[in-house]
């Protein structure tokens, strides 16, 4: 298969609209029923060998235990409990409302109660409009569905390749619905002092200092899928430093800087894999140098700390 097939966004726009509703259907669930993590950890999606999963949620909630996995081979919506029973259907044929009365109906079936407080996109241009309202986003290619499944699962696998180099606190590498991106961020001890106006998303999220690291596959501010690191807060002078491979660049986004690599060049490049990990890896750099983080002390070269398997034969 190759290596970050063709993935151009007007070419699936009005379905990557839809399922990124669909997410959020499942998203706003997994929020409502799973065990509360730092940094938002437990409200994304992790890739599985067929599409994306929520991982197992309930029981702390007093739900049995189910799981939702969006399957992108055979283009169905599973909700499973663990005592086996099942409900699916497919994902094709439907409109964002259909999907989410679809959806809601499963999880009833199987015994499920869950109530999503705000049943509405988050961040999107319709975020005032319900779900249950939403006849409009109903596109749904399948091939290109299962590009996206397969374009996101290489990428989460340099992006796990990455993450293994570091020794500190970092997340898993997971698949945000709100933002439809898959990311793994590294964080600092160093507590964040966040103005009492921000947020509580941004003031969770942005606790302790980050350097992120991700793609996604293009929105209107940006309308082509890319790879991308930024670091917060924002030492100064960031935009300053050099990135790899030279086709990266800084680019000014919501009041900071973004480093960025174009999915086309990457594609372009003799070693595709090489040059998304070293623009990975020069974006940490730049980040880690400005804020005074401990480069060489939170190395983890080969994914080992150990040190005795580490030293020099």
């Amino acid at each position: 298969m190759e290596l970050f097939a063709a993935m151009p966004l007007a070419e699936w726009q009005d379905t990557k609209a839809t399922l990124h509703r669909f997410a959020q259907v499942v998203g706003k669930i997994r929020l409502a029923s799973g065990v509360r993590r730092n940094h938002w950890w437990h409200a994304p999606f992790h890739l599985t060998g067929r599409g994306l999963t929520t991982r197992p949620m309930g029981q702390a909630d007093g739900n049995p235990i189910f799981t939702i996995d969006f399957d992108f081979v055979g283009h169905r919506l599973l909700v499973t409990t663990v005592d086996g029973r099942m409900v699916s259907f497919a994902l094709y044929g439907q409109s964002v409302a259909s999907f989410y009365r679809d959806t809601m109906r499963a999880l009833e079936d199987l015994g499920v109660r869950v109530r999503i407080d705000i049943p509405r996109p988050y961040d999107l241009p319709d975020s005032d409009r319900p779900f249950a309202d939403d006849t409009e986003h109903a596109a749904y290619d399948p091939l290109l569905v299962t590009r996206y499944w397969q374009v996101l699962s290489q990428v989460n696998l340099v992006l796990e390749e990455f993450a293994a180099g570091y020794s500190g606190k970092i997340s898993p590498v997971h698949h945000f619905w709100h933002t439809f991106d898959i990311a793994c961020t590294r964080f600092s001890d160093r507590m964040v002092d966040q103005p009492p106006q921000v947020d509580p998303v941004t003031r969770e999220a942005y606790s302790r200092e980050v350097i992120s690291s991700g793609f996604w596959f293009g929105d209107d501010n940006f309308p082509e899928p890319a790879f991308y690191s930024y670091t917060a807060p924002e030492p100064e002078g960031l935009d300053a430093e050099a990135l790899l491979p030279e086709t990266a660049q800084w680019i000014s986004q919501r009041g900071g800087h973004l480093a960025v690599l174009r999915y086309a060049d990457a594609r372009s490049a003799p070693d595709p894999r090489a040059a998304v990990l070293a623009f990975y890896e020069s974006a940490y750099r730049a980040g880690a140098r400005r804020a005074g983080w401990d480069i060489v002390g939170l190395a983890c070269p080969g994914g080992i700390t150990d040190p005795q398997l580490t030293a020099p034969a």
